[in-house]
């Protein structure tokens, strides 16, 4: 074998097939973040974009799409912004990682959602951990009889809020799929403010996130493309999210809801809603990403597993990287794996944006309150 570093945008028509054929021949590929659209359109905002193309003789056996940052530091492809990383290859290839990491000049490769138990990075995993998915193989119906039994309490609180704001505030309507940008712009003010409010760093201050955001919504062929999808009352947006999809899965991305409506539930109202038309779009699951949300419980028909862990080669760099991320990532692990730590996380977050709101508020106009350190 031989590897060669490109650009994803310098792929050809053939080499991009051949991706999308390894991608479609492993289930365990099934999710849009590992579409070479995704690693084409991230390619057009980020010059550190590349992707290791895997040759064995004449044909190519995988891909593996990375971002390569200052002094060789690797990171998964989108980082913070996915779910989920990995190499495209036949679900049995093994490639030598040191071999790899030469080849794309990196010194280390931390990853958090690697599709676990690949062949090249198993070694390499320090913890595996489950995402909940919303199976909907065997139709709506039968994945929304799972969510009653997971807790019929809740479905039927969330079934009464849902009659409840239909008949409150107009009859609900719900759009799967919508192509207009305005709708988005609604959905993308709402994540911003809930960032702010929660006391996260706001994703979309950075103008390229916003305009990957656009080239996803942009994007409609049977394989990948972006779904906007929003629930009205009335003509009043109250819920919505954008994700993408492969041809079979849904991942989500970024919910976000009217706080105004927030006595009503809509964004678990829109989940339902959303869920059932995803199935008449003859989508085989929703991939809600791992992460201490306890609805994610109760919505969960199934789970697909992700690895956390890391690659180096010998260096002053992998050494210093080591030192910084190490502790960061058993801290997060430790909070993630007890409930009552990241409900006091989540509270402590959601104070410091109450907090942060209020002094902004009362800033002049040219006052710049700044983030703590660390902040997410």
């Amino acid at each position: 074998m031989n590897i060669s570093i490109v650009r994803p945008g310098e792929l050809g028509d053939s080499e991009r097939s051949r991706w999308r054929a390894l991608q479609k021949a492993d289930p365990s590929l099934d999710n849009p973040f590992l579409s070479v659209e995704f690693a084409v359109a991230m390619d057009r905002l980020r010059d550190y974009v590349r992707v290791a193309v895997v040759h064995d003789g004449d044909s190519i056996a995988g891909f593996f799409p990375y971002e390569r940052h200052s002094f060789g530091i690797g990171k998964p492809l989108g980082g913070f912004l996915t779910t989920c990383h990995g190499l495209i290859s036949a679900p049995e290839l093994k490639i030598d990682t040191k071999a790899l990491l030469r080849a794309a000049k990196l010194s280390v490769f931390d990853f958090d959602h690697m599709v676990a138990g690949q062949p090249t990075f198993a070694a390499f995993e320090t913890d595996v951990r489950p995402a909940p998915i919303m199976d909907l193989t065997a139709g709506f119906d039968s994945w929304i009889e799972q969510v009653k039994a997971n807790s019929p309490k809740n479905l039927k609180t969330v079934r009464y809020k849902e009659r409840k704001l239909g008949r409150e505030q107009g009859r609900l309507r719900f759009e799967y799929a919508s192509p207009d940008p305005a709708v988005l712009r609604t959905l993308l003010n709402w994540k911003s403010d809930q960032y702010r409010r929660t006391g996260r760093v706001d994703r979309f201050a950075q103008p390229w996130i916003v305009e990957l955001i656009d080239l996803m919504h942009a994007e409609r062929s049977d394989d990948f493309a972006g779904v906007l999808t929003m629930l009205y009352a009335g003509d009043v947006p109250v819920a919505g999210h954008f994700g993408l999809r492969t041809a079979t899965t849904l991942v989500g991305w970024f919910p976000a809801y009217d706080t105004e409506f927030a006595r009503y539930s809509p964004g678990i109202v829109h989940h339902l809603q959303m869920a059932e038309h995803a199935a008449k779009a003859g989508l085989h699951a929703v991939d809600m990403g791992k992460g201490g949300k306890e609805y994610k419980d109760w919505l969960k028909s199934g789970v697909l597993y992700v690895a956390e862990g890391r690659v180096s080669r010998p260096s002053a760099t992998a050494a210093v990287h080591w030192i910084g991320r190490t502790p960061v990532n058993k801290a997060r692990t430790i909070v993630l794996d007890r409930p009552s730590l990241y409900k006091v996380a989540d509270r402590v977050l959601k104070g410091f944006g109450r907090v942060r709101t209020t002094l902004q508020s009362d800033s002049p106009p040219d006052t710049v309150v700044k983030e703590p350190s660390g902040a997410r």
